[in-house]
């Protein structure tokens, strides 16, 4: 269950020093789905293997989401299951960064939902 962070490598520079991010991301991405597939639930709705893939949704799109839900979209099998995340939260060194001094609005989110479906992701979690 990999975490992608940022839709492009600039945001991932700024916010986490890692220079590369989402090429090196997308690669790493690309091949845990061909290693462990589609997401395999037992009857209870228990994970049994396969690719999920989480996002957390930032305020002002700043982890350039739009990218990231191309990018699943496009370069993996949209039957994956993609967990988008609201909750984020300022904490730590968050505040270093004005932008990211607050939480996102319904309406961004509202937003992100609306473009995961434009894309062709239907199987999203969201919380």
């Amino acid at each position: 269950m990999p975490d992608l962070k940022f839709g492009n490598d600039d945001a991932g520079k700024k916010y986490t020093v890692a220079a590369g991010y989402f090429t090196l991301a997308e690669e790493a991405i690309k091949e845990m789905y061909r290693q462990a597939g589609d997401l395999i639930l037992t009857e209870k709705g228990v994970a049994r293997r396969g690719l999920l893939v989480r996002h957390l949704v930032l305020p002002e799109n700043l982890a350039k989401t739009e990218k990231v839900l191309e990018f699943l979209a496009g370069k993996i099998p949209r039957d994956t299951f993609v967990n988008l995340m609201d909750q984020y939260y300022p904490a730590h060194r968050a505040y270093n960064y004005g932008e990211l001094s607050r939480r996102i609005t319904p309406g961004e989110f509202r937003k992100v939902l609306a473009a995961a479906r434009r894309a062709g992701l239907h199987r999203i979690y969201t919380g």
